[in-house]
């Protein structure tokens, strides 16, 4: 008998269907970088080697924060972002199956805001670590943005 039977839940999400979600993800991060970088280096984007590291600083900073307000809100208001509701797949509640509700806040900030340590390499290293962590963790396939939101990732029924 599987997790999902013994426990009641929708069946557990593929890590393709998850993997394929992030990507559709990572797109409406990089459109939020362009629009980020547009808004507040403007003009210096002609010669983007020219632009004050400062400024840089900012974009990546902005963008990010923009990014959790879009992870953040979407899963704690519908257990899905538009990469999830692609893939017809949704973060819920491991007690319960619930909508994530705050947990979705808890998980944006575990997956989203390590990501402003990019300069320093320790962002890419922490998301390439926690988005593999699902490919051997028993029984729920949970990344540890999910263990640390008590979330798993399953079908959306």
């Amino acid at each position: 008998m599987t997790v999902e039977q013994q426990s009641g839940m929708a069946p557990l999400a593929t890590f393709g269907q998850r993997f394929l979600a992030r990507v559709l993800d990572t797109v409406i991060l990089l459109v939020l970088d362009v629009v980020m970088s547009f808004l507040v280096l403007g003009g210096d984007m002609d010669h983007p080697r020219d632009t004050p590291y400062g400024k840089q600083v900012l974009v990546g900073i902005l963008t990010f924060l923009l990014y959790f307000a879009y992870e953040g809100g979407m899963t704690a208001a519908r257990g899905q972002t538009l990469g999830k509701t692609a893939l017809r797949i949704r973060a819920a509640r491991l007690a319960d199956g619930a909508v994530p509700g705050r947990a979705g806040w808890g998980r944006a900030a575990v997956y989203v805001l390590p990501g402003l340590l990019t300069a320093i390499l320790i962002g890419p290293l922490f998301w390439l670590l926690n988005s593999a962590w699902c490919l051997w963790d028993k029984p729920y396939r949970q990344c540890l943005h999910d263990k640390a939101a008590r979330t798993v990732v399953v079908a959306a029924v």
